[in-house]
């Protein structure tokens, strides 16, 4: 005899079912990738790189979608306010850990409201100026803006993006004066320096490898340790006297309460589509090192970021306007 005890211990155990039956059914529909900037920018190109791979490894279409504005936040927000269902993924970067140190109000907590799946890759940072830019190196550039404070431009992907932090780590260590402007993005910043409508970016190879292989821009300095395989003739800031290094990192983020077995699925079709022989060709001509290492690496590498960009925001008194 069915009892009203016995409907609901059946009620309960579909319940507790159905998300292990979605997870294993997981995905059978589009994932949407979600990039916070314009298309042009590194976190697009990257994004694009990988989207055949990871289409494939998957067997399900993967859609990238730009989200652009308010210096990333406005796709961030999207996807943290979307369902955990696999079905929605961030692809973030540096920026992400950036803007709770240099912005009053963040529609969202950077911790709380997402899952981390994995990184994707790292790459440091470098300086670009326009053509038209008198300077060759960081030293004629140093001496040029010292000639002319408050004059020079440098353009960033929006007020709390990477280039912005960075903009305002080159100023104080050179004691350089320069005028901040910032854009929905890399790419439109890197296109208008091409322009010769602003006389500095700092951004990734990545990008700016369109506008660096046109011979559109001059690469003056690279923020690292040692000089980079794809650009062994631009100097380090060090090689400079400059102690300036800056790692850019890209990875994928999901919802908060995104299961753990699709994580799990997620960075192994990242690893499969990074190893691939077809794409490392095109990571090394952008001087991106891949590091699919997983969940546990991402939430090292971000726990560390959050802290040490407070303290350089906090130090030099970095706030966005």
């Amino acid at each position: 005899m069915t009892t009203r005890r016995t409907l609901l211990v059946a009620a309960g155990a579909a319940a507790l079912a159905t998300p292990a039956l979605a997870q294993s059914d997981w995905p059978s529909r589009a994932i949407r990738v979600v990039v916070p900037f314009a298309p042009g920018g590194s976190s697009d190109v990257l994004g694009r790189l990988i989207q055949p791979g990871m289409q494939q490894a998957l067997g399900q279409p993967v859609v990238v979608e730009n989200r652009a504005g308010a210096g990333s936040m406005l796709g961030a927000e999207y996807v943290a306010r979307s369902a955990p269902d696999g079905y929605t993924f961030l692809l973030a970067d540096l920026p992400f850990a950036i803007i709770p140190a240099v912005m009053e109000r963040v529609p969202y907590n950077p911790w709380d409201d997402f899952t981390r799946a994995s990184l994707i890759g790292v790459a440091p940072l470098m300086m670009f100026v326009a053509n038209n830019v008198p300077a060759n190196n960081i030293q004629e550039f140093v001496a040029l803006a010292k000639a002319r404070p408050d004059t020079l431009t440098y353009g960033s992907g929006g007020v709390g993006a990477a280039s912005h932090l960075v903009g305002e780590m080159f100023q104080a260590a050179t004691d350089t004066k320069l005028v901040h402007v910032p854009y929905r993005g890399g790419g439109p910043a890197m296109q208008d320096l091409a322009a010769g409508n602003v006389q500095a970016v700092f951004v990734s190879l990545a990008s700016a490898l369109p506008q660096v292989l046109a011979g559109q821009v001059k690469a003056i300095g690279v923020m690292s340790r040692t000089r980079l395989a794809a650009q062994p003739n631009v100097p380090t800031f060090e090689e400079a006297g400059i102690d300036l290094v800056s790692e850019h990192w890209w990875g994928l983020m999901a919802p908060a309460r995104t299961p753990q077995p699709i994580l799990e699925k997620v960075t192994q079709a990242l690893n499969s589509t990074l190893a691939s022989a077809a794409i490392q060709p095109r990571l090394d001509a952008l001087a991106v090192l891949p590091r699919a290492t997983g969940q546990a690496d991402f939430e090292t590498l971000l726990r560390a970021d959050l802290t040490r960009i407070a303290e350089i925001a906090r130090s030099k008194n970095i706030r966005a306007q």
